[in-house]
């Protein structure tokens, strides 16, 4: 233990982060997170509790390298409409609300075990509450669906959550092994998951035939009106419109013709102007060609005031040559288009051939944290554009509560509180038998669920490593892992567990059609599926 002074000031430092890191509004300060891991980690130097040099070594550069990367790599798979396809998976040949629940599961688990489950849960909210409002449906089961999922299917890749992120750093664990260790119970666990969904709503997920048929058709037909709407379209066909317009314009003045003993021949037409409030008629008087080359055209407003205007008249000549003109510079417009399709078709493969490349160089073992960056950049030549508005995407945020949080519990090992009762607590938590595996598991389900779950694994990550290894080599392996499991599937047990649901609890209440995901609601559900899944995938570790 440090000096009582220390332990004092830093738990109070530690304290201070910990209340506005779970609770980022509270009235007294309501700061936010990022401000508050900030305002924890100058505490900590503030109270002597560590120096300025600790508190920069302490923050974990290839942890920050690795989100990086990775938030980079998300967020040209957005632009690559990535997210789009899966979401267009949700509604392709949907059997109805039951069938939904499994599609939701199965793709929020593989994105999120890909491109993490913060970005699955951004992604695809909106998208999973439209179509629950669309068919009558109720919207938690699949907002809940798409919650846990996330948090499940995370738990399976050094890439899934920002926890995991830390534990692959620090444990060195290859990226093959990561996954193929925590694989199968992830698998067992996302059905069972899906299975206690649709029995707590059975009753709710249980509609009529015909009102299962319209779920596969209600993307579809948004997507056709989208379509038909879009501002692109729109102007394409009123430039189409415009040039039809003038090319008939120009054939009238070429086919009209004075009569021999120099009458006018008058051309009526009605035209409707967009941009002017007023509708006007233009009389068009084509003088005597022979000894006028101007055309006189009177505008009649709605007024009756009239004025007169000149406009000369082209020759054949002239004709030819505009038209020309015009032929050549469709050409080039053309040739400009084919380009841009050509390079935006091929740019979608492109990225997904670097997020494939970047995952088979993790699982090749390469240093993680540098295959990220290097795919990053990587996205960003090959995009060959100013890489500035992609870069504002990335969650700055986040990066800097990493560094707060790195500096702050830190700070909080210093003060000697977390090996004390982690010293008490050793002795019951040994991983060589089923009841000290069942102890720890308790103790980080308890812990990130009141410190979340990055705090939990960066205090227990090093003491219950060198518990593990105390007893074999073979074993410090297994405890991280357990420690990956565990904590990833304890954002489940409540609303307030992991970032990704109140993610999916914001963006549902914020969207058009919104819906409010209750504490009790997600609580009803998270407490037996956290507990079912964690000792069930447990189980299916420890063989």
């Amino acid at each position: 233990m440090a000096s009582p002074v220390d332990v004092v000031l830093g738990s109070v430092a530690f304290a201070i982060f910990w209340v506005l890191a779970v609770f980022p509004s509270v009235p007294f300060m309501p700061i936010g997170r990022t401000a508050g891991s900030l305002l924890g980690a100058m505490l900590m130097v503030l109270f002597r509790v560590m120096t300025p040099d600790q508190a920069y070594a302490a923050i974990d550069l290839p942890i920050l390298g690795l989100l990086f990367g990775t938030m980079v790599v998300s967020i040209y798979l957005e632009r690559a409409d990535m997210f789009k396809y899966l979401g267009k998976l949700l509604s392709w040949r949907s059997m109805g609300p039951k069938d939904l629940i499994c599609r939701i599961c199965l793709i929020s688990a593989i994105s999120s075990s890909l491109f993490t489950n913060d970005t699955t849960c951004v992604i695809l909210t909106e998208f999973v509450l439209k179509i629950a409002r669309q068919n009558h449906l109720p919207p938690h089961p699949f907002l809940l669906a798409l919650a846990t999922s996330a948090n499940i299917g995370s738990a399976a890749t050094p890439v899934g959550n920002p926890q995991n992120l830390v534990i692959a750093v620090r444990s060195k664990i290859s990226f093959g092994d990561f996954l193929f260790g925590i694989l199968p119970a992830m698998l067992v666990g996302l059905v069972l998951n899906a299975l206690l969904i649709l029995c707590m709503y059975r009753r709710l997920l249980s509609i009529q035939r015909d009102e299962e048929d319209a779920i596969g058709k209600a993307v579809a037909d948004e997507n056709a009106i989208t379509h038909w709407f879009s501002p692109a379209t729109i102007l394409h066909s009123s430039s189409l419109n415009s040039q039809e317009r003038n090319s008939k314009l120009e054939t009238i003045n070429e086919q009209s013709s004075p009569d021999i003993n120099g009458n006018t021949v008058h051309v009526d037409t009605i035209r409707s102007r967009e941009s002017s409030a007023e509708n006007e008629m233009f009389q068009m008087v084509s003088n005597n060609a022979l000894e006028s080359s101007a055309l006189m055209i009177t505008v009649t407003s709605d007024d009756s005031s009239k004025r007169c205007e000149e406009i000369p008249l082209l020759s054949n000549k002239q004709i030819r040559v505009r038209s020309a003109l015009f032929v050549e510079s469709s050409e080039s417009e053309g040739k400009e288009n084919f380009t841009k399709r050509l390079k935006r078709t091929m740019w979608k493969p492109c990225v997904y051939l670097v997020t494939l490349g970047m995952l088979i160089s993790m699982l090749m073992g390469l240093n993680m944290s540098w295959t990220a960056i290097t795919a990053a950049i990587a996205l960003i030549v090959l995009d060959y554009r100013d890489a500035q508005p992609c870069l504002k995407k990335v969650s700055y945020p986040l990066l800097i509560f990493f560094c707060g949080m790195f500096t702050t519990v830190d700070g909080f090992n210093r003060t000697g509180i977390p090996s004390t009762v982690w010293d008490l607590v050793e002795p019951y938590a040994k991983i060589n038998n089923l009841f000290g595996i069942a102890v720890l598991a308790i103790v980080i389900l308890v812990l990130s669920n009141l410190a979340s779950n990055v705090p939990a694994v960066l205090l227990l990550g090093v003491p219950v490593a060198t518990s593990a290894t105390a007893l074999s080599v073979t074993h410090e392996k297994k405890a991280w892992l357990i420690l990956a499991w565990v904590s990833g599937v304890a954002g489940n047990l409540s609303l307030l567990g992991s970032a990704a649901n109140l993610i999916v609890c914001e963006q549902a209440r914020l969207a058009p059609l919104g819906y409010n995901l209750s504490f009790w609601k997600h609580l009803k559900f998270g407490v037996p599926s956290t507990l079912i899944v964690t000792a069930i995938g447990l189980a299916f570790m420890i063989k």
